[in-house]
């Protein structure tokens, strides 16, 4: 998965005139501090956003970044050291990256194709960026990558000559109860990437004093997810334990299919909502992408604790399917 941010803030540095380079991590040996995907910016200025080693080489690919700026193209790195020499060298951990560096516009990736990128991006469209590591051939496809989409893999091409960054739309976290385990899992789900919105029709659970900075829906459940619309990069959890709440929302979250579905209750709460299903006609498969009781079995006690388990179980799921 691409850098969270990168792309757009190539793109606002270039069209301010800045000017911007990519640099992105396109293939890691050994203890690699970032994973394939991770991506620094750098603008004219040597302003930069991202990184692509956790700060260990950063200094180096911004000097070659401000060289590829003002010569155009592109350029290819590699950062590699042995164990022994690894904290003169600067790459620390001992493992070794490639690093592929753009620039963005004349003679490096097209600033149309950035444009482009990014728009999909901010519509939730899932697009593969082919770029060959001589630079010589770049491309957008929305189609023809599923299995990377679905497994949110970025990395070179079979052939070992190209490269195929994956963007897919940001990830989410649909909360339907604003309860205390609501308010402490977004707090913990925003560091790790989601983008939280809190979806309670009781203006006194879901309001803006107890979640700040937070997208509110104060609807029921079924309107308010087909108003926000849950995709695959979706995680949706219920914490209400109400069925008057719970059961709309699984009706249409079975039927959207996000990656992940967790419901608040015990066991028995759990069996009681098998059999409303099963009654409402979900079929058993179905009924199983339901995690009830929900987050991972720790022992959790207290909101804190819970949301820790959550979250956990929602990374699990997202990274382990």
């Amino acid at each position: 998965m691409i850098s969270e941010s990168a792309p757009e803030q190539a793109l606002a540095w270039a069209e301010a005139g800045q000017g911007a380079v990519l640099a992105t991590v396109v293939e890691t040996w050994g203890s690699a501090p970032r994973r394939v995907g991770a991506q620094l910016v750098v603008s004219g200025t040597g302003a930069m956003e991202g990184s692509v080693s956790g700060g260990c080489v950063e200094g180096a690919v911004v000097v070659e970044a401000l060289e590829v700026l003002e010569e155009g193209g592109t350029r290819l790195l590699e950062y590699g050291v042995s164990d022994g020499d690894a904290f003169a060298v600067g790459l620390a951990c001992g493992g070794t990256i490639r690093i592929l560096v753009e620039k963005v516009g004349e003679g490096g990736l097209p600033l149309e194709m950035l444009r482009e990128l990014v728009a999909a991006r901010a519509a939730r469209q899932p697009v593969a960026y082919e770029v060959a590591l001589d630079g010589s051939h770049r491309a957008l496809h929305r189609e023809g990558f599923a299995d990377r989409f679905r497994s949110d893999r970025s990395g070179l091409e079979e052939e070992g000559r190209s490269f195929i960054a994956i963007h897919n739309p940001p990830l989410r976290l649909v909360i339907v109860g604003g309860v205390h385990i609501a308010q402490v899992l977004v707090e913990m789900a925003r560091p790790v990437g989601f983008d939280p919105i809190v979806v309670d029709p009781r203006e006194a659970f879901g309001s803006p004093a107890r979640f700040p900075e937070v997208r509110l829906v104060n609807d029921w459940p079924d309107a308010a997810l087909a108003e926000i619309g849950v995709d695959a990069r979706t995680a949706l959890v219920l914490l209400t334990h109400d069925p008057k709440l719970d059961d709309p929302a699984l009706h249409l979250a079975l039927k959207a299919r996000p990656f992940y579905i967790g419901a608040l209750g015990s066991t028995r709460t759990h069996a009681k909502r098998v059999e409303r299903l099963t009654e409402a006609g979900f079929s058993g498969a179905e009924i199983s992408r339901i995690h009830g009781p929900v987050g991972l079995d720790i022992g959790a006690a207290g909101p804190a604790e819970i949301a820790v388990s959550i979250l956990a179980e929602m990374i699990q799921t997202l990274r382990q399917a």
